[in-house]
């Protein structure tokens, strides 16, 4: 009989209650102050990231490989015979090759390694409707081979209220930032096919650019049922009128808000961060 494990990162933004209803395993990022480091969602809050900004912005690291050998070796020992990890953007992250390193050394437990080539509620539905399909019995070939095809089915994108933080940690080139402090310019921000950030539309002001997202769900939501689900970096009210207003749009079957980003996420969207997505079901 297969024992599959799931594995994902915190920056798949996936609520305490999903990991602990489907037994996700969680490898968490690194947050680096200049004088100490946190261990993301473990350590140090999103709140108290933000409140920091005033003193410091901090960096980020992927999860220490140390960390991912105690989750195999932990693994080894509860008698899982294969494991699915779903993990944060490769354009964004290594933490998809220390992965790979890591399932190389322990051959004992069938990996499948998959790069999301997305981000925070992205990446974090693509692991939750992987997670199902392990409660539900499937085998481990079967959810391989579904992996690509649930991955075409997720749309996401996400507003932020500056594009300082991103261009600090290198997510975004200067000129793009400059552009969009001078002339007010909100990019609608998505993830390309290999896994970065690029504008997917570009409106004129912060009530403009949430405006679009809801479009945006309006016209992805008009040609099939859909789950939504709407996530934020320190704009709750913002995040929950959005909510409001996409959950009752033709075809959306079920949505989500889920809440706070991760701290890690927080670091490189700033406070303002908006996101929205779209999963087409079958």
């Amino acid at each position: 009989m297969e024992k599959i494990a799931l594995i994902t990162d915190t920056t798949s933004d996936l609520s305490e209650e999903i990991i602990n209803k489907y037994g996700i395993n969680v490898l968490s990022f690194r947050i680096i102050y200049s004088d100490r480091e946190y261990k993301d969602k473990v350590d140090i809050t999103s709140e108290e990231v933000y409140k920091n900004f005033k003193f410091e912005i901090p960096t980020s690291s992927m999860p220490a490989l140390q960390d991912m050998e105690e989750l195999y070796n932990k693994l080894e020992r509860e008698g899982y015979t294969h494991a699915i990890a779903i993990t944060l953007s490769t354009g964004l992250s290594g933490i998809f090759n220390g992965l790979k390193l890591t399932a190389e050394n322990h051959k004992n437990i069938k990996s499948y390694i998959y790069d999301s080539k997305s981000v925070t509620i992205g990446e974090g539905v693509l692991a939750l409707e992987c997670a199902k399909l392990i409660q539900s019995g499937k085998s481990f070939d079967e959810i391989v081979k579904e992996i690509p095809f649930i991955k075409k089915r997720i749309h996401m994108f996400f507003v932020v209220s500056t594009l300082e933080y991103l261009k600090k940690g290198g997510r975004i080139g200067k000129l793009s930032g400059t552009i969009g402090q001078f002339l007010n310019i909100k990019p609608i921000i998505a993830v390309n096919e290999e896994g970065t950030y690029y504008p997917y539309d570009k409106v004129r002001g912060r009530k403009q650019s949430i405006n679009r997202l809801l479009e945006i769900a309006k016209d992805i939501t008009s040609k099939c049922k859909c789950s939504v689900y709407i996530a934020h970096g320190d704009a709750e009210l913002e995040a929950r009128d959005l909510f409001e207003k996409a959950k009752v749009l033709p075809n959306v079957v079920s949505a989500h808000f889920c809440g706070c980003v991760t701290p890690v996420i927080g670091v490189h969207s700033g406070p303002g961060a908006l996101g929205l997505v779209v999963l087409e079901q079958n």
